[in-house]
């Protein structure tokens, strides 16, 4: 389903730009050799239904992708950022015998219990033909439910669980993205998004080629690069999360103008604080709009729209996909009032590989996904995400929820970045700790920081431990890894003054 619509759309755009990165530009008809010569190798050198992509965002990454599918085999999208043990434990828990890699991590690849085909090391053109036109593999049939993808999340948990998704869930979450948003076929898409991440995936990968725009890669997220590519003028929609464009707003000299051909801008991954928001209509013009989504979901849920934007809110669901709030009871909650969001569509996901008693606890019977967000949702259907249900912090009976001091704390104009977790209290059962990055150049204290807090949250509120450091523990998309942060608890607190 999802190779034969990118087939189609190859076939309708030939000599169109399909995907580029540093070293090469690949129309669409390239990008299909590319894919058939790849799928020869996999079919030869597989023998186990799921094979393992560890590549950058890249040219050979998309390539690898279709040649996967085109075999009948599962893609298994590997995250290049972990440690050659994570990688084992997923390489083993999907029964992958092949991995699709580069040069450049062969020193991983060595590692893992599978081998390997280095495709920077195969011949980039498709092979001479005698004559006529190219023989391509035959097409595998593949129903809607068959499975597709399996993308490994470890959430909140530290434990890696593979994400079945079918290629009804991620072609119909693409088709309905497109349709929500208004997406065209002469867009030019800019991917920095690691393709091991569903937000990635989706919406820099499958999204733009199955329905023909063109995508320029950049395997590394370096800011002023991106404002290169964006200054440029050809990029017209840039998804990426929220930690990025605040990294992008802080580059020196930026201006509106630089931003002139970027018709959509896309926040996904994580929460879109209201500073970086504001900051980037302020210095830059630049309406970001706000989506919600998960692994689990394909992932998009909902997406704001250009001429229908709520600021503060993830947006109306897109087509086909029912948002709905409901207490621990499963009810449908009325509007304004906060509980679990739940999801329930097409892009649902079929279930966690191999693990059954995870899958029951949020798949519903009637086809809700619990998602653990808390959230509220007013009457005209807009979402406010206000926190997670895992992530609530109870301080001796209140409840706390990080993202409302996450969202003090990032209006001091000396911080970058925050994050706020619970940690054990033997008096009070859990008290609040925030984690900050200073803005470049600049020095707060966590007194300072408290004292910010004391004016404008309750007592119980205010966290007990404020500790500074120029960076914190992040995930694949530079968002903050709050399962990570509690090591750094116990010490005194840090007050680091960034570098100059």
């Amino acid at each position: 389903m999802l190779l034969t619509t990118f087939l189609d759309t190859a076939d309708r755009c030939a000599c169109k730009p399909a995907v580029r990165d540093e070293s090469r530009e690949l129309t669409y008809n390239q990008l299909v050799s590319r894919a058939a010569a790849l799928a020869r190798i996999v079919a030869s050198e597989s023998s186990r239904p799921n094979v393992g992509v560890l590549l950058p965002s890249s040219t050979d990454a998309v390539a690898a992708f279709y040649a996967i599918l085109w075999t009948g085999r599962v893609v298994v999208p590997l995250n290049v950022l972990l440690n050659p043990s994570e990688i084992s434990t997923i390489v083993q828990d999907a029964g992958v015998d092949l991995i699709l890699s580069c040069s450049a991590l062969e020193k991983v690849v060595e590692l893992l219990p599978a081998q390997a085909v280095f495709l920077d090391r195969l011949p980039q053109g498709p092979p001479p033909a005698p004559s006529g036109p190219p023989r391509f593999p035959a097409v595998p049939e593949s129903k809607p439910d068959d499975l597709a993808v399996i993308l490994y999340t470890s959430g909140t948990t530290a434990t890696p669980r593979g994400v079945c998704l079918s290629h009804n869930n991620l072609h119909s979450n693409a088709s309905a993205t497109v349709r929500h948003v208004l997406l065209r076929d002469d867009d030019r898409f800019l991917g920095v998004l690691p393709l091991s991440h569903s937000f990635g995936l989706l919406a820099t990968l499958i999204l733009p080629t199955l329905f023909g725009a063109t995508v320029e890669y950049q395997t590394r997220f370096q800011p002023v690069e991106v404002l290169r590519a964006l200054a440029g003028g050809g990029i017209s929609v840039f998804m990426a999360a929220a930690s990025m464009f605040a990294a992008i707003a802080r580059v020196k000299n930026i201006s509106s103008d630089m931003l002139r051909g970027l018709r959509i801008a896309v926040s996904g991954g994580e929460a879109l604080p209201d500073a970086v928001f504001k900051d980037c209509r302020t210095r830059l013009d630049l309406a970001i709009l706000q989506g919600y989504g998960l692994t689990e979901t394909s992932p998009v849920v909902s997406v704001n729209q250009p001429w229908a934007h709520r600021p503060g809110t993830i947006g109306l669901p897109i087509p086909d996909v029912e948002v709905s709030i409901r207490n621990e009871q499963g009810q449908a909650l009325p509007p304004d009032e906060q509980g679990e969001v739940c999801v329930r569509g097409p892009n649902v996901m079929q279930g966690y590989l191999n693990r059954p008693q995870d899958t029951a606890a949020v798949l519903m019977p009637d086809g809700w996904l619990r998602t653990g967000d808390l959230g509220r949702q007013d009457a005209d259907g807009y979402t406010m995400i206000t926190g997670r249900k895992k992530e609530l912090i109870i301080v001796a009976g209140e409840n706390v929820f990080p993202r409302e001091i996450e969202n003090v704390l990032d209006e001091h104009p000396a911080v970058s970045q925050s994050a706020v977790i619970g940690v054990p209290d033997r008096r009070r059962g859990e008290i609040v700790v925030g984690f900050v990055v200073p803005k470049d150049g600049a020095e707060v204290s966590a007194i300072e920081l408290r004292e910010h807090c004391r004016r404008r949250l309750a007592s119980f509120k205010v966290p007990r431990q404020i500790i500074v450091h120029r960076d914190l523990p992040r995930g694949p998309t530079g968002k903050i890894a709050k399962r990570l942060l509690p090591r750094t608890v116990g010490v005194t607190e840090v007050l680091v003054s960034p570098k100059p």
